[in-house]
């Protein structure tokens, strides 16, 4: 699965895009925010307060309790504003 981050979270993590393979137990874009803050402290700062991060499944943008079963990109990027 790709994930691309946008805006801050680029920013944060000094990384655009990459390849991931999350663990089985991993069902949720919630459970994938989560799994990503696991693995390394710029993560966990970067990601400190989830539900400021929006996401897109597959260019959809969708809630955290949506499913990931046969994403192939998600992506991960602050709060739009309008204008």
């Amino acid at each position: 699965m790709k994930i691309l981050y946008f805006a801050w979270l680029r920013e944060r993590l000094n990384l655009s895009e990459e390849e991931v393979a999350p663990p089985p137990e991993i069902v949720t874009v919630g459970d994938l925010i989560q799994w990503l803050r696991s693995r390394n402290e710029a993560a966990e700062l970067a990601m400190e307060k989830p539900e400021l991060v929006r996401a897109a499944v597959d260019a959809r943008i969708v809630d955290h309790d949506a499913a990931l079963a046969g994403a192939a990109v998600v992506a991960l990027f602050p709060p739009m504003t309008g204008g």
